[in-house]
Formats: structure tokens, sequence, C-alpha cells
């Protein structure tokens, strides 16, 4: 079929996604966009809508990676290739990768793919899904457009590909438990973020790519690679990742800020936060990092 069809029939889809969510689902995306983005209900609600249709056009690119793989310098612009093409060529690289950071806006998924497509080696780090079958179809797709797929418990795996010249592909905008990330501030709020690619880059010396997609008006899209950012290494490794992680997020909120529709606003990002903590912890670390 053709891809404009294959759009409007995703769009379609991520409609009905809408009508059919459950009440708990869209109340957590409508509270989230109204205290992150200080918006009405009304707005609010378009956001979350036009995030969620953004969902079923995402699913049929995906699907159609076998053909926007010849086409994809023409679906998608790189801007700022030269950051990755400078390292790459630069004599102190010693053979090494890199990481990449990343959030799910637009479709993270085919920006692992026009990265790939551009000669960029990437390694984008899954989870697993619970069913098998599905796990092996997702990830067929992903490695006809280019991509090597390893899991999140991969960490070794990640080291020595990263030591092999590889870029690491992290996703750097979900909640995790308690004791799996660092307290930032996010959206002027308290916010458990992983350090995933903070720990990689201050371990192996090596810088970190901010990268995130947007819809353009015509249906294509534009991918934006940031100049890269280098872990303080001292002595206080805590904090080195601590303030590396926060400056990840700074630059994620300000591009959910521009492209507030294309962002996963349906996760529950701060559940860990409302769950994990007690409320007396979250108005200290709220102290601490100057939330109002």
């Amino acid at each position: 079929m053709p891809l404009n069809f294959c759009l409007a029939i995703g769009r379609a889809l991520g409609k009905l996604m809408w009508i059919f969510l459950p009440r708990r689902r869209k109340k957590i995306a409508l509270e989230n966009i109204r205290q992150c983005l200080n918006v009405d209900e009304k707005e609010s609600a378009r956001i979350a809508k036009a995030s969620t249709v953004n969902l079923g056009a995402l699913a049929m690119e995906v699907l159609n990676f076998p053909r926007l793989k010849g086409m994809m310098k023409s679906y998608v612009k790189v801007i700022g290739l030269e950051h990755f093409t400078n390292y790459f060529n630069s004599p102190n690289r010693n053979g090494r990768g890199a990481a990449l950071a990343t959030a799910h806006s637009d479709n993270w998924e085919l920006l692992g793919g026009a990265l790939a497509q551009n000669g960029i080696p990437l390694v984008g780090v899954a989870k697993k899904q619970k069913s098998e079958g599905a796990d092996k179809f997702i990830n067929e797709f992903r490695t006809e457009i280019g991509m090597h797929i390893t899991y999140r418990s991969g960490v070794r795996e990640m080291y020595k590909m990263m030591d092999e010249g590889h870029v690491i592909g992290l996703i750097m905008d979900q909640d995790v438990g308690r004791h799996d990330g660092v307290i930032v501030k996010f959206f002027n709020r308290a916010t458990n973020c992983v350090t995933g690619a903070a720990s990689m880059s201050r371990f192996k010396s090596v810088p970190i790519f901010p990268a995130f997609m947007h819809k353009n008006s015509d249906g294509t899209h534009t991918l934006e690679i940031l100049p890269p950012l280098i872990v303080e290494k001292t002595s206080d490794k805590r904090a080195d990742i601590l303030s590396m992680t926060q400056k990840l997020a700074t630059l994620t909120e300000e591009y959910i800020r521009r492209y507030p529709e294309e962002w996963f606003w349906l996760h529950d990002r701060w559940k860990s936060m409302r769950v994990e903590f007690t409320p007396e912890e979250v108005a200290e670390f709220n102290r601490r990092l100057q939330i109002e």
C-alpha cells in the first residue's frame, strides 16, 4: 500500500486508541500535561490526543522500514551529523564508540534507523517484550533498517560494543525504581531519572550525543544531533553522574516544550516519586533543587 495511505490508517488507529484508552491512563496524560506545561484542560486534551494519534503513525512507519530504508535521506533530514563525523575522524578516539541520549518523542524507532542509514554504527537498547513472537517481530524490523539490538540487561555487551566503536543508543525519559536512578529537576518537578548515558560515558571516557526527532508539516521528519557532551571525571562519581543527568534532562525538557504533541505523555513518568518516596523526601528534593 502507498506510504501515505498506511500513515492515514495509523492515525485512524491512534484516534481509536485514544477513544478506548482506560480512564486512568488518560488521566495520567492529562495531569502530566497540565502540571508540566501549565495549560488548561482543553489544551491538555488536544496535546494528549495528538500524542496518542502519533503512536499509530509511528507503528505504521516501523512496518514500512523495508521501504523507508531506500528513501531515508529524503524522509528524515539530519541536522548535526558532522558532530559524529568529527568525532569518528578524531585521532584521539582510539577506536572507541560513544553514547547517544534521546527521548520517546516523535518516532524514536525511526531515529535509530536514520542514524544507521547515515553510517552511524548504532546499537539500540531495547526492552525485551513479554511475548517472544512480538519481540522477534519488532527486532526484525529494527535490524532490517540497520540497527544492532541489545537488551537493557546486556550491559557487558554494551561496553564491549562501545569498545569496538559502536554508538550505544539510550532512551533517557522513562521512570525507574527508587534505587536505579538519581533525582533531578525536570519540568520543575523532582524526577527520578536513569543514569545510563552518564554512567557509561564516565566509565569509558566517551562523549554523549543528545539527539531528538520531530515531525515536519509535510509528514517527513527532522533529526537534530546536538554537540557532544563530556562527563566531568572528579573524585565524586555520583556528583559527576548527577550533573550530566541533569544536563540531559534539561535538554530533553527544552525539546518537549518545543514539540509537546510528539512526546509520550501516556507514560506514568513520576510514578516512583509518588509511590516509592515519602512526601518528606520529595519535599527535601524540592528544596535542594530549588523547585517552586
